[in-house]
This record gives C-alpha cells, structure tokens and sequence, in this order.
C-alpha cells in the first residue's frame, strides 16, 4: 500500500481533509445510516424486529453471554496473580505517565455514566419489587436487590473492559502496535490483521460502540425529559426526546469542535464534581449511618454470592429477567469496551498488568457500589417505610424514579436540577467520547484527524438514539445494546487467546517483538569496538549530552525529515528540553516514531574521586533511542551523524515491513 498524501497546485504536502481507513469507515458509516434510516421510515416494524430479534437471542444466545463474561472475569483474575502480573505496559525501563491519584481520578471518571443516574434507583427499586425468584417488597428481596445490582455493575462489568483496555495498551506500547483493536490479533493472523480480518474487527467494534452510546444517550434523554418535566412541567412523550437529542447531540458537536482537553476534558471534570457532590448530598441528609452500614453488609453479600451468580441462567425456573437485565448489562458492557478500554489503555501506559487489572477492578467498581448503595437503599427505605411510593413510580414512569427520591429529601428542586445538569453533561461528554473513539478506529488510529469526521460520528450517535426512541423505547436500546454485542464478543475471546499467546513469549524469553519482522536486518549498528568501549567507560555531563542533541542528533533527524519529504512524505521534528521525536503518518498504517531522549542516571561510586571540597554531582547523562516499533531503549550516546541515521533507517525498515507498505 502506497503511502497517502495530498498535495496542493504548489506541490508542498498539506493536511489531509480526510484521513480514514477506508473499508472501516464507509462500510461501518454505511451500516449505520442503513439501520437508522429503515428504523426511522419503519418505526412498527423495527419495533416488533426488535421484540422478535431480542428474544432469539435471550432463547439461543444466553448461555454464550453468561459463559464468556465469566471466562473474562477469570481470565483477567488469572493475569493479575500470575507471573504475566510483572511485565509492564511499555518497554521494561518506561515509568507511568500519571500518579496513583491522578490515575484513580481518571479511573472513577471512567467509572461514572448516565447509566447510573438511571439506573441508582430505578434498577434496586424493580429487584425489590419483582425479584428473579421470590416475593417481593419484602426485607429479604430489599437485601437481593442490592445484590443484584452490585452483580450488574460490579466486576464483571469492569473484566470486560479490562481485557479490551489491557490488549490495547500491551500491543500498542510494548509490541509497538497501532492502537487499534486489530493489533491484539496479530499473534493468531499475523499480517492479515492489515487485510478484511482486521477491517472487519475493527467495524464490529464500530458498531457495538454506536449502539452502546446510543443506549446510553437514549436512557439520557428520557431522564432529562423526566428531569424537565418535574421542574419545568415539560410534556414527557416521544416529539420532547428527539427535540431534546437533538439539541443535546448539537452541545456534543460544539465540545468535539473544541478539541480533547477544552472539550471532554472540562466536562469530565465537571461531571466528577457534580456526582461527589449530588452523592455526599444524598448521603449526608439521607440516613447517614444505616446507609453506611447498609455499603458495608451489601459488599460483604455481594462477595458470597458472586461465584454462583456468575454463572446462574434460571435454567430450572425460565423466566423473562434474565434477558430483561442480566443479559442486557453484559451486552451493553461488551458494546461500551471499545470506547471505556481505549481510554483507560491510553492513561496506563508504564503500569504492569498487575497494577493495571488491580486498579480498574477495585477503584470504579467501590465508587459504584458506593452510589447505588446511597441512592438504591434510600429509595428502598422510603418504599418500604411508605414514606413515597416509589415502586409505583417506577412502574408508571422509570425515569421520573429519581426525581421523586429526591422531593423526600430536603431542598427538592435543588437537588433535582442538579441531577438534570448531570444527566445533560453526562449526555455531551458521552457523545463526544464515544464520537473520539469510533473516530480513531475508522480513521486507522491517526494521531489528528479532521474535527468534521468526530462531528459526523457524534451526530451519528444521536440519530441512532432518536430512531431507536421512535422504534420502541427501552426495548429497542436493550435489543440494540444485546445484538450489536454478540459478534463482538467472539472477538473479544480470540483477543484473550492471542494476548495469552504473547504474554507466554515474555516469560519465555524468547523476544517475540511483532514489530520486527524476522527477515529484518541484523542488530549492528556500525560502531567499532573502540567506540563501544569509550561510550561505555566515558561519564558525559549534561553539557555534553545537550551538545549532542544540538549538534548531532538534531541534524541527523532534520536529514532523514528531508529525505523523506522528497518521497511525498509528511515528517514532523520537535524538539523539548531533553527530548527529539521524528514522526512520520502513514494513513491508515500508524506513524513511525523515533525518539531521542535525555536521561540522568546515578554514577557508580568507583567513577568519582574522594575530594575535600564540596561534593561534586555525582550523575551523570546518556541518549537513549526507541522507536514505535516497540524496541527496548537503547544507547547512542557517542554515535556519530551517519550512525544515528543508519540506526533510525534500519528501524523505519522494519516499521514498512511489518505494515505492509510497499
């Protein structure tokens, strides 16, 4: 494949207008805009597809759900107490990018959704109400309730994303990958990861995305209807929803515009302050300790039951609740991995596999507990004390379920329109992100896409929510969540397999780097003995290693940028206190990256002379090189001008090799 440019009349190369990996983009965009538009001409006749479609696949299909999810679970358990626990996410030497607390905010950022908003009452309420097996609205349902809710948003939930989010980020940042989910594969089909294996990966994960966001924005919708509606006195119907997707998809188009961190960023922060402070509100008026005893034993319940829950299918006593919840969180989960595991693999680049899985696991999983506890046994008290008739709301109208919670507690209307804002920023930042995410699966995983491709796949969002409203309701975004899931969790099992399969070359030894292939040339770098031996006595100061940047490596990347410009390439050269990057985009292949960076290590004690007078600085600097091909880090201090090139060359080779490109 021939490397994608645009040039002007002029001839210099200019920023693409379009930058997409062809197949994926047109076939998944295709897909969508099919589906929304029979959806939209024929809403009746979607909705009984729906209807038929989703008990098919509850009859058919459940047993492979209920199945793979718990052979995640397992899975990423195993990863985390093994000896894979050990490799890091990155070369060996590589360091995490953001603190423990930084990374646990963004983690509990990641955790947070409208889905609990909707769902913090209104799911406890109907467990307690009608349970699986059982009477109900009695004190033992009330304690399976919350076990069951726990059940749906607890680990298994967060197993999924893991091992999406773990694949990702070990092929990206340590076999030196392109960040898309056709790269976790590559042990299993090598080079045909690049072919229609790949594309059609990648689509599934585009469709299972836009139907997991469109879930979500159309369970948003119905809250901010509810929420308006118990302000404001807002007719609550079908004309209000779509009115209020489309102005709400238009916010969400106006942040995508903005960039990543004006954008989702401001609104990410946002979202995590209003949710603290709508939960501690709750908390701190509600029953504070029976709530807090009540986190506590619900935790401890959850915990003895996990195991026989994992597996329970009521295959004894059939019964229309497992397709109506169980079925549909593990479906819509799958659904949502592209888009959540993408971002937690892109904030955990340097954590080991034992961090990673750790933290994912326990931090969003104990933050949600927390909330559906607070909201879900405060409305269950309410019902049961006969203080309001929550049951009977939810029965009538689910989405005004929170509202009416919250009108028992005190300072009603603040509280609610608090609640509503949530809901809207949950809406934009939803919208945006999942928009990011299909954007760089369709456009081959392009560091800078053009804003008008996010635009097109967050209005797409929103369309598929307005036609899903239209053609059923909640059952059409339960079957939609359901069936755009399946296929791609049978990839989600080949991606266990072909990460296992690499994991086992670490421990081996055996140095199965997928970026290079195995007709590449031989490791020499050109240097003679005595330079290897110099370079390795020799303590360079920080002034030699800051002339070295200057007055070699500088020129020597500047050389090849030109080089590659008389090729139609478009290479970029930046330069920071202690850091030189060469990057060079190849369309729908990734970028090749090489990078020069400054690093101070301690000297041996041996190095430096005893001395009366103050002590002198005992460090000293080398320049280390790595590529994006996933090559450790390696020493070129002391090369000269030709080597440095000759050393970039030999691994831009490789990068061409294995993306195919000719």
């Amino acid at each position: 494949m021939t490397d994608p440019v645009l040039k002007d009349a002029a001839g210099p190369a200019t920023r693409p207008r379009m930058q997409v990996n062809p197949p994926v983009f047109y076939i998944s965009a295709a897909l969508i805009l099919v589906f929304a538009l029979l959806s939209a001409l024929f809403p009746k006749r979607a909705g009984s597809v729906f209807s038929m479609l989703q008990a098919g696949i509850v009859r058919d299909f459940g047993w492979f759900y209920i199945l793979a999810v718990a052979l995640f679970l397992i899975f990423v358990l195993f990863l985390m107490m093994s000896r894979y626990g050990d490799v890091k996410l990155g070369p060996d030497d590589s360091e995490p990018e953001y603190s423990y607390l930084s990374w646990f905010a963004m983690l509990f950022s990641a955790g947070m959704g409208i889905g609990l908003l909707f769902f913090g009452v209104a799911e406890p309420i109907q467990h307690y109400a009608q349970p699986p097996v059982g009477e109900g609205r009695t004190i033992e349902s009330a304690r399976q309730a919350m076990v069951l809710t726990f059940f749906h948003w607890g680990v298994h939930a967060w197993a999924i994303y893991i091992v999406i989010g773990l694949a990702l980020a070990y092929f990206a940042f340590r076999r030196g990958l392109p960040l898309t989910l056709r790269s976790s594969l590559f042990p299993l089909i090598g080079q045909k990861i690049h072919g229609p294996i790949g594309h059609a990966i990648d689509i599934f994960a585009v469709l299972g995305t836009m139907f997991g966001v469109a879930t979500s924005l159309g369970f948003g919708v119905l809250q901010v209807n509810a929420g308006f509606g118990h302000l404001f006195g807002l007719p609550v119907n079908t004309t209000v929803q779509v009115i209020l997707i489309a102005i709400i998809t238009g916010m969400a188009t106006l942040s995508a515009g903005t960039g990543l961190d004006k954008g989702v960023k401001r609104l990410s922060e946002l979202n995590i302050i209003l949710a603290i402070a709508l939960l501690l509100f709750v908390l701190a008026v509600g029953s504070t300790v029976f709530l807090l005893q009540a986190f506590v034993q619900n935790v401890g319940t959850y915990l003895g039951a996990v195991v026989s829950r994992t597996f329970r299918m009521y295959a004894y006593e059939p019964n229309a609740w497992l397709g109506d919840w169980t079925l549909f969180y593990w479906g819509w989960w799958i659904s949502w991995s592209p888009f959540v595991g993408m971002f937690i693999a892109r904030i955990s680049r340097g954590r080991t596999i034992r961090e990673f899985v750790t933290g994912v696991l326990l931090v969003p999983v104990l933050f949600t507990f927390l909330w559906m506890t607070v909201f879900g046994n405060t409305a269950i008290a309410l019902d049961f004390s006969g203080a309001a008739p929550i049951v009977q709301t939810v029965a009538d109208n689910m989405p005004v379920a929170l509202f009416t919670m919250l009108e028992q507690l005190p300072f009603p209307m603040i509280a609610s329109g608090l609640a509503t804002v949530l809901v809207i920023t949950f809406f934009v930042t939803s919208a945006d992100s999942g928009a990011l995410v299909i954007d760089m699966i369709t456009s081959g995983a392009a560091p800078n896409p053009p804003v008008w491709q996010r635009i097109f796949w967050a209005v797409c969002a929103g369309v598929v929510a307005a036609v899903l409203l239209l053609a059923g309701g909640l059952e059409a975004l339960q079957t939609a969540a359901l069936a755009s899931a399946l296929p791609f969790a049978v990839v989600m099992l080949f991606i266990c397999y072909g990460l296992l399969r690499a994991l086992q070359t670490e421990v081996k030894g055996t140095s199965m780097d997928l970026s290079i292939a195995a007709d590449a040339p031989p490791d020499d770098d050109g240097l003679s003995w005595q330079q290897r031996l110099a370079s390795i006595t020799h303590f360079y100061s920080k002034a030699e290693i800051a002339a070295f940047m200057d007055d070699t490596a500088r020129p020597a990347l500047e050389a090849v940028a030109g080089q590659f410009r008389e090729t139609g390439l478009t290479p970029e050269v930046t330069q920071t206190d202690d850091r030189l990057d060469l990057t060079v985009q190849h369309g729908d292949r990734g970028a090749f990256r090489y990078t020069i960076r400054a690093r101070s290590f301690r000297a041996p004690s041996f190095a430096w002379a005893e001395t009366t007078g103050p002590h002198p600085d005992t460090r000293h600097y080398r320049t280390m090189a790595h590529s994006s091909e996933g090559d450790q880090q390696h020493d070129v201090s002391g090369y000269t001008r030709e080597q440095l090139i000759n050393d970039l060359v030999k691994r831009y080779a490789r990068f061409r090799h294995v993306r195919r490109i000719t």
